[in-house]
């Protein structure tokens, strides 16, 4: 129970956050925005909508259409992410904040959309709308979230150029690659984890120096070269990214010929890392 009132305490801060960067940087400076938020927005400089009632109205059609591709419990967090940031974007709409240099005001409106949506998602909600998309592209394909939002964020940005112009447009886009890039900063974390595969004929040598000198733990695979058909350990390991140099270091001094890949990894559970139970 309490972790799950910490996860709906961070949806709400994030709505808020997400609703001071529409009211404080995106509207009064004309810039745009992606997805139903965008859409929002562009209403309200056609016929001066009120955002947070367009905001509630939109997202709960498109939740209605979408539920089903998402988990019980995320879509009551996004109901709770749309809520409270319609009624946040309410709340803050007279919020004044002085600042007339452009790039600033899209820097600092993609810093705030990073920071508020990447509470929402990383507590397990979404913002409905674009997200919603986004998490259907990471599910079935494997999209990395942010990216994935980005790229639905910008066909309704680029919309947008009819009514906020070339100027505005090319600052939106700035806006929404900064969100981008710390959006995925908060998801990810401060120190994201590599996972590494390692194809070698001394193999034994390496995973005895990566349990010595990195205490690291080594999982072993067994397979075989398919034109070879000779038999083959494969190592696994998943260390962070700042380990990544000793690790090639120590496999370098062993087997100049082996074969190495590294890939991205999210998150990490168990010994060592984080306890699955959090």
């Amino acid at each position: 129970m309490k972790k799950r009132m910490m996860e709906i305490m961070t949806i709400i801060a994030g709505a808020f956050i997400f609703a001071l960067d529409i009211n404080l940087f995106v509207i009064p400076h004309d810039l745009g925005e992606g997805g139903v938020t965008g859409i929002t927005i562009i209403l309200y400089y056609l016929f001066a909508w009120s955002p947070g009632l367009v905001n509630l109205i939109l997202n709960a059609i498109l939740l209605i259409v979408g539920y089903k591709f998402l988990d019980k419990m995320t879509t009551v967090y996004t109901i709770v992410a749309v809520v409270f940031n319609s009624l946040f974007l309410h709340l803050t709409e007279n919020w004044t904040l002085t600042s007339n240099e452009p790039i600033v005001n899209a820097i600092f409106g993609g810093v705030l959309a990073g920071v508020g949506i990447g509470l929402i998602v990383r507590a397990g909600g979404t913002t409905a709308g674009t997200v919603i998309l986004a998490r259907i592209a990471h599910k079935y394909w494997d999209w990395n979230i942010s990216y994935a939002l980005l790229f639905f964020d910008l066909i309704v940005a680029f919309s947008s150029y009819f009514i906020i112009g070339a100027e505005s447009l090319m600052l939106t886009i700035i806006m929404l690659f900064v969100g981008t890039k710390v959006m995925e900063f908060i998801i990810e974390g401060l120190n994201p984890k590599k996972a590494v595969m390692i194809v070698s004929e001394q193999h034994a040598e390496i995973a005895e120096k990566v349990n010595r000198v990195m205490d690291r733990g080594v999982t072993v695979f067994k397979g075989y070269g398919y034109y070879s058909k000779s038999a083959k350990e494969v190592l696994y390991i998943v260390i962070s990214k700042q380990e990544v140099p000793v690790l090639k270091k120590i496999v370098k001094v062993a087997d100049k010929q082996a074969f190495i890949t590294i890939h991205d990894v999210r998150d990490v559970f168990g010994e060592g890392f984080i306890d699955i139970s959090k």
